[in-house]
């Protein structure tokens, strides 16, 4: 049987050269980067050089770059590192369960928060953002790309408010590292998280982005690791393997990889669209190359993955943190869509390595899966009598 993988945000495999450069760190150069002997300076050789590619990455200084195990553990860094009782935090109803499962623990130890909602297409306004701001508003905290239909929000301008108001920002970035260009100076932010494993890197390794004088506190202490900002024995290899995939990241994204990759998406997307009682979650929204989120009416959307798995296609009815999870999307039902169409929502998430193939297959497949579970649905039972 063919298979064909469709959920990158979940997940992406390691690349040959990824893990070519992480092998001799868990086998030769095994040494622990805070000891001063031969081992432990190769050890710390290592781990620069990938700071000073990430610091490329972020386009930021290599001092304000923190390696650490993923996005999770940036987000809520990030949010407890900078939050305290009293404070008040700004942030979206759309955000990764990373960022609003802190902010429902911070709410508990007194600080209060308010959660935008989206446009219907998906979009943040920073209007509204503003808007949601008070005295003691101490951090917005916004997604770049959302992990469930792709779109990309106008952190910009999001950014500029920040700094008129004099508002620490932090940005989760995970799904859009290495998908489009991250440049904090730009933007503007004061923390930005990125995950390995969503860019062909080694899953339990991340890096934060913490600005020179951003006003934060260490969550995870213990030794002087990271310059006291992330204490732990550095995961060498997995850092390693970040600085490799981040550098293979930046020549996908300055060749013509990304427009190719958005290609085969838009295909794949056209032809799904052709499926009758079928729409796009996030149209009209700027969205990450690789991302999209399908609605198919009179499914139900945990079903259609069971069956589209068992043909070989491996997609996603939303995040991967939540699956199993009975309830509909947090993300599009924010969006104002309702519980039923939610539920009947699907997320195709492509490689950088997806092919012409890969998509004819999968439009060769899905339109029937479909139409069985049409056939088999509650709905279409009622019209037999």
């Amino acid at each position: 049987m063919r298979r064909v993988y469709f959920d990158a945000n979940a997940t992406t495999p390691l690349l040959k050269e990824v893990v070519e450069a992480m092998q001799p760190y868990w086998t030769e150069h095994f040494g622990n980067a805070s000891s001063i002997h031969l081992y432990g300076q190769e050890a710390r050789k290592a781990i620069e050089t990938a700071r000073a590619t990430m610091a490329e990455f972020f386009n930021c200084r290599e001092a304000e770059v923190v390696f650490n195990s993923g996005g999770t553990e940036g987000d809520n860094t990030a949010l407890f590192g900078i939050l305290r009782p009293g404070d008040h935090l700004v942030t979206s109803s759309i955000e990764h369960s990373a960022v609003l499962s802190a902010a429902r623990k911070l709410e508990a130890q007194g600080v209060t928060a308010t959660f935008v909602d989206p446009e219907p297409n998906g979009l943040m306004n920073p209007e509204t953002i503003r808007r949601a701001i008070r005295p003691n508003t101490r951090l917005i905290s916004i997604m770049h790309a959302n992990n469930e239909t792709g779109v990309i929000q106008p952190l910009a301008e999001i950014g500029r408010i920040a700094a008129e108001t004099g508002i620490c920002f932090h940005i989760d970035g995970v799904q859009a590292a290495g998908k489009i260009p991250i440049d904090v100076r730009e933007i503007g932010c004061h923390l930005y998280s990125i995950s390995a494993h969503k860019m062909h890197g080694p899953k339990g390794t991340g890096a934060l982005f913490i600005k020179s004088g951003t006003p934060f506190e260490s969550v995870i202490v213990g030794g002087s690791h990271e310059r006291r900002r992330r204490a732990g024995t550095e995961n060498v290899a997995g850092i390693v393997g970040l600085g490799r995939a981040a550098e293979i990241a930046m020549r996908t994204l300055a060749d013509d990889t990304i427009d190719q990759l958005r290609a085969h998406r838009d295909r794949l997307e056209a032809g799904l669209l052709q499926i009758a009682g079928t729409g796009v979650n996030g149209a009209g929204a700027p969205r990450t190359a690789n991302t999209a989120n399908i609605h198919f009416d009179d499914v139900e959307a945990e079903a259609l993955v069971i069956a589209l798995d068992l043909k070989g296609i491996a997609v996603s009815g939303g995040s991967a943190c939540h699956s199993g999870k009975t309830e509909p999307s947090h993300v599009l039902m924010a969006m104002g869509m309702d519980a039923i169409q939610a539920r009947a929502s699907l997320r195709f998430s492509l490689l950088k390595t997806v092919t012409a193939e890969d998509v004819d297959h999968a439009l060769s497949v899905i339109p029937e899966a479909v139409e069985q579970m049409r056939a088999l649905s509650p709905a279409a039972a009622g019209t037999r009598g």
